[in-house]
């Protein structure tokens, strides 16, 4: 795994769109200039169940930013399916990201524990912010379901990062 730098351009990748068609990461949809790319570990997980939630009740502030709201799993279709069925979401869902996308992503990859936690390597939460010119604004990776941005948080320091023209943080580099 090699972690995405903040600045660097972030990897266009495709995915299946739940609903059909395909989902393009880091290419932003409907008007909007820039894209916000939730990766959730999957249809197992509580936490990316509670996550999503509040996530769709913040798109439309995030849709008024000009930032397209996506989400994305290694789940299949069904599970995927089964995501959006039980937390009632009308997210914009891709599915069946692989563990080559995943790595390419540079998340962390999971084995299940167990066949009921499911039964592939998943992806552990990432969540990038790319802009317009198709660079990773803000990125955050975790090991672990348990460490993920507030989404009010990263809302409000969209506005703050549009607003003010403010830079990408992050990019000194070591002598």
């Amino acid at each position: 795994m090699t972690a995405l730098a903040a600045g660097s351009a972030f990897p266009k990748l495709d995915v299946a769109r739940l609903g059909g068609g395909t989902l393009s990461l880091g290419t932003p949809r409907g008007g909007h200039d820039w894209q916000l790319v939730v990766v959730y570990r999957g249809l197992h997980c509580p936490l990316c169940k509670k996550y999503l939630a509040q996530l769709q009740e913040l798109e439309s502030d995030f849709n008024a930013l000009g930032v397209d709201v996506v989400t994305v799993s290694g789940d299949p279709e069904n599970k995927a399916q089964a995501m959006v069925d039980e937390k009632e979401l009308s997210l914009a869902m891709g599915y069946g990201l692989s563990v080559t996308q995943m790595d390419a992503l540079g998340i962390y990859i999971s084995d299940p524990r167990s066949p009921q936690e499911t039964d592939q390597p998943f992806p552990e939460p990432g969540l990038f912010v790319v802009n317009g010119d198709g660079a990773i604004q803000m990125v955050d990776v975790s090991n672990a379901p348990f460490l993920r941005p507030d989404l009010q948080s990263v809302l409000n320091g969209v506005k703050f990062v549009r607003s003010n023209d403010y830079p990408i943080r992050g990019t000194h580099k070591a002598a």
